[in-house]
C-alpha cells in the first residue's frame, strides 16, 4: 500500500553531518522524497508538534532538544512507508536499537536519538501539518 510518512532529522544528527546518510538510507530503500525542509522549530511549534506527550515527564526535554538547533524534515512516499520507516529508525532509546537501524548505528541516547518519525496515519497528518505550516 503506497502511503506517505514524515521523519525529522534532529539537531544532533544535523550537527554531526548525518543528514545525507539518513536521507540516502530512505532513498536506497526505494522511497520517493516528496518534501524536504531545513528549519528551526519555534518553541510553540515544537509544543504543538509534540502535543501528544504534553503530560509526560520528558515533554520539556523533547521541546528543548528539538528547538536547540536546525532540523531537516522530510516527507517520503512508498509502500508501507509508516511501518517501514519505524523499523528503519529503530527503538526510541538508541542503546536498545538494533545495529543496522538509524538509531542503532548513530544514536547516542533517549532524546538525542538522531531521528523522529510518524508512528501512524493520524500522527503523520498532524506532524506534517505542523512541520510544513
Amino acid at each position: 500500500m503506497t502511503e506517505q510518512s514524515l521523519f525529522i532529522i534532529k539537531p544532533d544528527a544535523v550537527a554531526r553531518n548525518l543528514t545525507g546518510e539518513v536521507i540516502a538510507r530512505f532513498e536506497r530503500k526505494g522511497f520517493k522524497l516528496v518534501k524536504l525542509k531545513l528549519f528551526n522549530f519555534a518553541k510553540e511549534q515544537a509544543e504543538n508538534f509534540y502535543g501528544v506527550h504534553k503530560d509526560k515527564p520528558f515533554f520539556g526535554e523533547l521541546v528543548s532538544f528539538i528547538t536547540s538547533g536546525p532540523v531537516v524534515v522530510a516527507i517520503i512516499e512508498g509502500n508501507n512507508a509508516i511501518a517501514t520507516t519505524r523499523i528503519m529508525i529503530g527503538a526510541t532509546k538508541s542503546f536498545e536499537a538494533a545495529p543496522g537501524s538509524i538509531r542503532g548505528d548513530f544514536g547516542l541516547g533517549f532524546t538525542d536519538n538522531i531521528i523522529h518519525a510518524s508512528d501512524s496515519q493520524e500522527s503523520f497528518d498532524h506532524e506534517s501539518r505542523v512541520a510544513f505550516e
